[in-house]
């Protein structure tokens, strides 16, 4: 069935088609359900997650695609369960985000939208682990882009995307090793190939082989290939709900953080600010799988904790604590083991089941506001943990320019983003005031300007406390640098990483000519475009196109991997699109990454990642 557009109905009934194709698959999920813990709710999250959205998306319908998907980002943020549901809000919420004032759905707006929402999961989680859903959900998204250029389709397109997301779910065994121990693919990734079968089989009309029934050891007569679209990937082996399920292969012990945390934090008024970074490393101290969503005066948290008083008390500094959702998923294993000796008879390690203890693994308050919160939390007006107000490790300064580069730097970790750049440069006093606004042991300062590198190490001279400078020169070189940051590692390690990561980075940029000269024996004329390669001109051409042309063309002959854009206040969309296919053409191999930066004077910069 050949489509090329979807309005929203078409579109909510693509997505309701993959919300069944989950549901009817929850069990077995929830049997391949290893990582970050052993618990076999994967499947249920998923399930509850997408259950939400789809109830707000019958209950407001519309023929807008855009109005449709705000609609259905908003249904799964509210509920949201477990680290699988909220990444898989956060697909979503990004999706949609891509698709503000659109009334239909063509293939490239498809393909956009699955990127900005890969985009967005990476940015809320806090540790990404490759291997996972959101593994599956990159490298389908990435295909996606590619696929655009094949076909304006969308059930050809969505074959390629499906496809690829099948073949990288085959290889998250060889990425976890948990996986690869147990012999399971990802369950989250999983579910993801789930919804895109239901999505596919709306497309098409037909049914699509479903990918999470077992595999069976082939006979000697038997094929044991794999279908032409991921012939490079094994199949994904998956355990049936109805055999032995991969969490008794774990141990209880295994699970070090049980208590499974959701809420939401409806924050105070602005003089109580909400510091995402601060309540990040303090839940970092006691806990991981941390997932944290701030929408506007909203806050969802999902973490694993071992002391989840100490989360809620230090979450009521911030705001009123709602729809809590406390799950201890070391009884939660307990009782799946027991479930399944008692079922099947499969013998279960005695040192796997233990007596479960008393009261209630789940405590679900789901009305508005604090209520009874249970006795395992502290009263929010007694003393709070002094170990979660400790000071922080490290604090970033970025000078920037453009909205969309700070708003860049602020989503790779930077506190604070001074204003500046070329021919507007920050002074020392700028810099000490930005320093002084931070509270930890440590700052790092990227001045991203070589005009800017003296006052900054200056006011790293004069500052109460250390402070160290990485000298970078551009804004790509600081974003290269703050990719390298690692929060918790020491001092001397940043420093290297982050340096050795900006000295990889080679920049180009494009600006017009305002006057007549001739440079290194180039002839450059008033108007017309030059491509800058860090700091020196090495081509001028009468046409924009022209000039990114033979300045990329010149950053790329010798290799490179990854190229960044950052488009400026005076790039043109459909400039920018024509020159990423001219890219695709010419270096089919390097991987583009386009974002919006707003930076005046220069409608492009471009840097290139071995």
């Amino acid at each position: 069935m050949s489509k090329r557009f979807l309005n929203g109905s078409e579109w909510a009934a693509m997505i309701l088609a993959g919300a069944e194709r989950l549901t009817r698959n929850e069990d077995r999920i929830n049997a391949l359900n290893v990582f970050p813990v052993p618990d076999g709710d994967t499947g249920t999250n998923m399930n509850l997650t997408m259950t939400a959205g789809v109830a707000e998306l019958k209950n407001k319908p519309s023929d807008d695609v855009s109005r449709a998907a705000e609609v259905l980002s908003k249904g799964l943020l509210m509920g949201a369960r477990g680290n699988s549901g909220v990444i898989l809000s956060q697909l979503f919420r990004g999706f949609s985000r891509s698709l503000t004032g659109q009334q239909e759905l063509t293939v490239p707006m498809f393909a956009n939208a699955l990127q900005q929402g890969v985009d967005t999961a990476y940015k809320a989680v806090v540790k990404p682990v490759e291997g996972t859903i959101l593994t599956v959900a990159r490298e389908a998204a990435k295909q996606g882009l590619t696929a655009t250029r094949r076909t304006s389709d969308l059930t050809e397109w969505m074959t390629e995307v499906h496809a690829k997301a099948l073949e990288t779910l085959a290889r998250t065994q060889e990425m976890l090793p948990v996986l690869k121990q147990v012999g399971v693919v990802d369950s989250g990734g999983q579910g993801l190939v789930c919804l895109y079968e239901g999505f596919l089989e709306y497309l098409s009309g037909g049914e699509i082989s479903s990918a999470v029934r077992p595999i069976r050891e082939p006979k000697p007569a038997e094929s044991n290939s794999v279908p032409a679209t991921s012939s490079k990937a094994p199949a994904p082996r998956a355990i049936a709900s109805t055999n032995t399920a991969a969490q008794s292969k774990l141990t209880t012990e295994s699970i070090a953080f049980p208590y499974d945390m959701e809420f939401f934090i409806q924050l105070f008024a602005a003089s109580s600010p909400f510091s995402e970074r601060t309540f990040r490393q303090a839940l970092e101290r006691d806990g991981d799988s941390i997932i944290l969503i701030e929408d506007e005066n909203i806050v969802k948290v999902h973490v694993h904790s071992r002391r989840p008083g100490d989360v809620l008390n230090m979450a009521l500094t911030y705001g009123e604590i709602t729809h809590i959702h406390i799950l201890n998923m070391q009884e939660q294993h307990r009782e799946l083991l027991a479930q399944r000796s008692d079922d099947h008879g499969a013998p279960v390690p005695a040192s796997d089941i233990v007596e479960p203890v008393s009261g209630k693994a789940v405590v679900d308050y789901s009305l508005p506001g604090v209520v009874n919160l249970p006795a395992v939390m502290a009263s929010p007006e007694s003393e709070p943990n002094p170990d979660v107000y400790e000071m922080a490790s490290y604090g970033v300064i970025a000078v920037s320019v453009g909205e969309g580069n700070a708003e860049l730097f602020k989503s790779l970790g930077v506190d604070i983003v001074i204003s500046g750049g070329q021919s507007m440069n920050p002074s020392t006093e700028d810099l000490l005031g930005a320093i002084s606004s931070l509270s930890t042991n440590h700052i790092f300062i990227l001045p991203n300007n070589s005009n800017i590198i003296m006052a900054a190490k200056q006011a790293a001279e004069l500052a109460e406390y250390p402070v160290t400078v990485i000298p970078t020169r551009t804004l790509p070189q600081g974003m290269a640098a703050m990719l390298a940051f690692q929060e918790n590692d020491s001092e001397s390690s940043n420093i290297d990483r982050m340096t050795k990561a900006y000295e990889r980075v080679v920049t180009g940029s494009v600006t017009q000519a305002v006057r007549d000269t001739e440079m290194d024996g180039l002839q450059i004329k008033e108007g017309h475009y030059i491509g800058i390669k860090d700091k020196t001109i090495v081509t001028s051409a009468p046409s924009q196109a022209e000039a990114c042309q033979a300045l990329l063309s010149g950053l790329l002959v010798s290799g490179g991997e990854i190229l960044t854009i950052l488009t400026g206040e005076l790039a043109d969309a459909d400039q920018t699109a024509e020159l990423e296919q001219w890219i695709a053409l010419h270096f089919p191999d390097v991987e583009v990454e386009v974002h919006e930066g707003g930076q005046p004077l220069y409608p492009y910069l471009f840097a290139v990642e071995p």
